[in-house]
């Protein structure tokens, strides 16, 4: 039970043990493993973190349950991701992790400026694969 009708938010807010499972990845029109559903941010969020214990993909699960933001982003990454993704994620949580602490904000480590580079590249080219966290995108072009 995930959307639909509802009733999903209601289970992960009041279950003992709260668990979603998602593709680690789908294909595009271009890549058989185009569209990893593992990302660094998303736009729209149904049910936040504190409403969710275990993730479960075809590559494994990761148990969040009392980790932190990095710590639960990185488990994810190795647990979860497709392995195509895993380099790219875990290079976004480094720089993101990296560039926050120097700002001293790194609880929650993200960098706008490249946080949706993955889908931009999908919309671009039919795959979230990038080969390079460190070209800039500007998003008002």
């Amino acid at each position: 039970m995930i959307n639909g009708i509802g009733g999903s938010g209601d289970f992960l807010r009041n279950g003992y043990l709260k668990i979603m499972h998602t593709p680690s990845s789908r294909p595009s029109k271009v890549d058989p493993n185009g569209i990893t559903c593992v990302v660094p941010h998303c736009s729209h969020i149904d049910h936040t973190e504190h409403d969710l214990d275990v993730v479960v993909t075809e590559q494994g699960l990761a148990d969040l349950r009392g980790l932190a933001p990095k710590e639960r982003a990185r488990r994810i990454i190795e647990k979860c991701a497709h392995p195509d993704y895993k380099p790219i994620l875990a290079a976004y949580l480094e720089i993101a992790t990296r560039d926050c602490i120097a700002r001293k904000v790194g609880h929650e480590p993200q960098l706008w400026d490249r946080a949706f580079k993955m889908q931009l590249n999908l919309a671009q080219h039919g795959t979230m694969k990038i080969k390079n966290w460190d070209i800039k995108i500007d998003l008002c072009n």
